[in-house]
């Protein structure tokens, strides 16, 4: 990725122009990010039990781990992607189809949204023959990066992992450090250049203004 970005999900975490050039373009279908954000600092909170919050926390660290910039962790995007799947967004409003589908008890008040974290719960449990959450890191990076394949592939358009990264970058690149430290910020952009060198380091560049604290 920024040197967090030239890292794929092989080494580090998933390539950030990879993410910025094709699932964030994705995510921008996604409802009203920023208001969720506002909601965050008012206080409010998704309703997930401690082990929804802890995978919510550690996919979000290896989409986007800490490099040279601040990473999903920093940037508060666990807790935003729980407040998201809570309030439906990025069409979880429902639960997954077919082999995906969660269990509900009858009457169960947890919201719709966090049957798509469970359903990629699951799998990452099954593909470690145990508790994902409690391998070591090098082990759960491998796993995810397997399953991210597996998702990825023409034709599982409807695979739930495709949710739930989804929200991690629309909440990481919507918040104060995704918009203003991982991307190149600029609020009045500058003349016109039509054709500039990119090399590793370089940035993409951001004229967000709502996901930066003017304090």
């Amino acid at each position: 990725m920024a040197q967090h970005s030239e890292q794929a999900l092989g080494e580090r975490g998933l390539d950030r122009r990879q993410l910025i050039g094709a699932g964030l373009l994705l995510a921008l279908g996604v409802g009203t990010p920023i208001a969720l954000w506002r909601r965050h600092a008012e206080g409010e909170s998704g309703s997930a039990d401690a082990g929804q919050r802890a995978l919510a926390e550690r996919l979000s660290d290896l989409v986007v781990p800490a490099t040279d910039t601040p990473g999903a962790l920093a940037a508060r995007v666990p807790d935003w992607l729980l407040l998201a799947l809570s309030h439906g967004q990025a069409g979880t409003g429902t639960q997954p189809a077919g082999p995906f589908a969660t269990v509900r008890a009858v009457g169960a008040a947890a919201p719709m949204g966090l049957g798509w974290l469970d359903a990629v719960g699951r799998q990452l449990n099954a593909m470690a023959r145990g508790d994902f959450v409690s391998l070591p890191a090098k082990a759960q990076h491998d796993l995810l990066a397997a399953l991210d394949a597996e998702a990825f592939k023409p034709g599982n358009d409807a695979h739930p992992w495709h949710k739930i990264k989804e929200l991690i970058l629309t909440g990481y690149y919507t918040s104060e450090i995704g918009g203003s430290q991982e991307l190149r910020y600029e609020l009045v952009p500058g003349r016109w250049e039509p054709d500039i060198p990119i090399g590793p380091q370089t940035r993409a560049f951001s004229s967000d203004w709502t996901a930066v604290d003017f304090g």
